[in-house]
């Protein structure tokens, strides 16, 4: 990549309004931190039923309660224009084959599970993109919200520290 392009990741999970958008908040607040430029992260979803929503309000609400700022999201789906990102990552074996289904072949490459990059994952690994999914807190309790941001915290502050050292200048 050359000096001074915008690196894009997109996170993709079924409908955009909870993992995908959980990880979205949290990796770009971590990148801030971090002081990381020249990165750009968005969300989306595979399904189309929750485009232009808010995010779940008890996902929005994990994350304000630690002190995250989730209100300026709105559900977007995945399509043609997402194609050209240089990383997508994806929070479940099912978001997996639905964005190769649709991606071109020669782009397949660009995606890799969401927990890849976890460090406590079993089985995870960056280089082949192979990592468990996060969990679907959909259908649960707040406890399901609370550990998908943990999963997401400590698997962010992992793509932050590959980010930097993907892109210093010594390793392009």
């Amino acid at each position: 990549m050359a000096p001074g392009a915008t690196y894009r990741v997109a996170l993709v999970c079924l409908g955009n309004i909870c993992r995908s958008p959980t990880a979205d908040v949290v990796l770009n607040e971590l990148l801030d931190r971090a002081g990381v430029t020249g990165v750009e992260v968005t969300s989306s979803g595979t399904g189309d039923w929750h485009v232009g929503e808010p995010m779940d309000r008890r996902s929005a609400g994990v994350l304000r309660d630690a002190g995250y700022h989730p209100d300026a999201h709105r559900a977007q789906h995945f399509g043609p224009s997402w194609y050209d990102h240089d990383l997508i990552l994806v929070m479940d074996a099912s978001n997996l084959a639905d964005v190769r289904d649709e991606l071109p072949a020669d782009r397949h490459d660009r995606v890799k599970m969401f927990r890849a990059f976890d460090p406590e994952a079993p089985g995870a690994d960056p280089a082949t993109g192979t990592g468990p999914d996060l969990p679907d807190p959909w259908y649960g309790g707040r406890e399901g919200f609370l550990e998908v941001l943990a999963v997401v915290e400590r698997t962010a502050a992992s793509l932050v520290e590959h980010l930097q050292s993907s892109r210093s200048p010594s390793s392009a």
